[in-house]
């Protein structure tokens, strides 16, 4: 009977996180805080459920945030990321070393914390976090490079942090030194890299070949190849994130079969890691002992959000530019600032030092629960006018196709299935028009529940389903096509629209 009652609880529980959903979505709130609120509810304060397991819950927390990165490796397009990966990179290393210092530095004089707890504190900061910004940004019609600058450095700076957390959370009396920290963490991460870089081509090569006899166990073996991949690397001393990061960004941009299927099931799995862990972590905090660290708390965030951060900003900024690589723009540097939001990361990782004993390691958590309660309430939902303000919006920019394609082994061909959204110029658009390569054509179009063969001069409305047939080597310049003329229209070539 006892495992009938929790089962009927945590059903329960997923049914009001899935209808808190578009709650979130109407206030521009991540969704983090409702589930955060469920499990404090839930805890000693609500209906008494008592969870204080600090080890256990970094344990769960670690895996919950290795599918959540994993979801956001496989929804991530390269082509709308890549210029943005050398920036994203330099926020994710000089970024997050510049923001821990500045961090530590400043609640060292500001609340006399010592030097280990300061340290700690801002290392715990100083990453964002992946599911945060992508329930928020990608709502904003954000132009490609500054969103893929946001989404990147999101996936790429939970490794170095977590590094610097797990060296500083030892018992030891005196503090690991700077050199020995840039060692180790330069060893996780280009062993995270390798295996990441490895594992992934090496999936797609087989989920190609592999005739698997049903298409939902396509998802189920990206997922599993995802966790090997965060396994792997761990056992072999590197940097697990890193790796099922860079594994799942391979796969999400391969030619798999069942694509969109795959994602779906990744998101969905996503969705079930967060509300598991926000409700374990709403539940592993006493709301009677977060009233103490309002002050400290409000404190540090207000640090972090007007000094830390915009500083390892400016920093990466200088640095890309001198570098060449890229150019950032004032407004861009203030927005960038500004959405560089906290969620779960933060919380799992103030688990680290809790289980690992640090003293004073209760209180950090309970203070960076409260930043990130707080300030995700004012930073979330402000960024839509911030944007606006700062004219870095892109109304223009038009929503992604959705393309599945399944393969044709025999033909060397592939099969695309592509829905045209509301807002895409490809409606009113002839099949004529497309301008689609000679080996590739639209076969068959749903509309309204009934499908039939279209003609050349068939006019695409909105919501119409598309069957395309396309050989394998053309694959990318049709969806490139597809996508510039839904972006721009028919005349998406005069405007220098590629669809990349």
């Amino acid at each position: 009977m006892d495992l009938d009652i929790w089962l009927l609880l945590a059903s329960v529980v997923v049914i009001v996180a899935i209808a808190s959903v578009r709650v979130a979505h109407r206030t521009g709130l991540p969704s983090l805080l409702i589930y955060l609120g469920l499990g404090l509810l839930l805890g000693e304060a609500g209906l008494g459920i008592q969870f204080e397991n600090a080890q256990l819950a970094q344990q769960i927390g670690l895996i919950a945030l290795a599918v959540i990165l994993a979801e956001g490796g496989l929804t991530t397009n390269w082509q709308h990321v890549q210029r943005a990966v050398p920036t994203a990179l330099v926020l994710a290393t000089l970024g997050v070393v510049v923001s821990i210092l500045a961090l530590a530095g400043a609640v060292h004089w500001l609340l006399d914390m010592n030097w280990r707890s300061s340290l700690l504190l801002g290392a715990i900061l100083a990453s964002t976090d992946a599911a945060a910004v992508f329930s928020v940004l990608r709502r904003l019609p954000l132009p490609p490079r500054l969103a893929g600058i946001l989404e990147a450095e999101s996936g790429f700076n939970d490794a170095p942090t977590v590094i610097v957390v797990m060296m500083l959370s030892t018992t030891a009396t005196t503090l690991p030194s700077a050199g020995h920290v840039l060692l180790d963490a330069v060893i996780e991460l280009t062993v995270g890299t390798a295996v990441g870089l490895v594992v992934g081509p090496l999936g797609a090569y087989a989920l190609r070949r592999v005739a698997l006899p049903a298409s939902g166990l396509y998802p189920i073996a990206v997922l599993a190849l995802a966790l090997v991949t965060y396994s792997g690397a761990a056992l072999l001393h590197g940097s697990g994130f890193l790796a099922v990061y860079l594994s799942t960004l391979v796969l999400g941009n391969a030619r798999l079969p069942h694509r969109i299927a795959t994602r779906g099931f990744a998101e969905g799995a996503a969705w079930l890691a967060q509300i598991g862990l926000f409700v374990m972590l709403g539940l592993l905090a006493s709301p009677y002992e977060l009233p103490s660290t309002i002050g400290p708390g409000l404190v540090g965030g207000l640090t972090l959000v007007l000094l830390a951060r915009p500083l390892s900003v400016m920093a990466s900024a200088l640095v890309v530019r001198l570098s060449r690589i890229d150019v950032l723009s004032t407004r861009e540097q203030i927005f960038l600032s500004w959405a560089g939001l906290r969620g779960a990361v933060p919380i799992v990782l103030a688990t680290i030092p809790w289980a690992a004993g640090v003293p004073g390691a209760k209180g950090i958590f309970n203070e960076v629960f409260v930043i990130v309660i707080v300030f995700t309430m004012v930073q979330g939902p402000s960024l839509p006018y911030l944007a606006r303000l700062l004219g870095i919006t892109a109304p223009d920019e038009a929503r992604e196709l959705d393309v599945e394609s399944a393969p044709l082994e025999e033909l060397n061909a592939d099969l695309l299935q592509v829905t045209i959204p509301p807002g895409s110029g490809l409606h009113g658009v002839e099949i004529f028009e497309l301008r689609l390569p000679s080996d590739a054509a639209v076969t068959m179009i749903v509309r309204d529940n009934h499908s039939f063969v279209p003609e050349p001069s068939t006019r695409l409305r909105t919501g119409d389903q598309l069957l395309l047939v396309t050989i394998a080597q053309h694959r990318l310049t049709v969806e490139r096509r597809l996508r510039a003329i839904s972006r721009r229209g028919k005349l998406a070539g005069w405007f220098g629209e590629r669809g990349d």
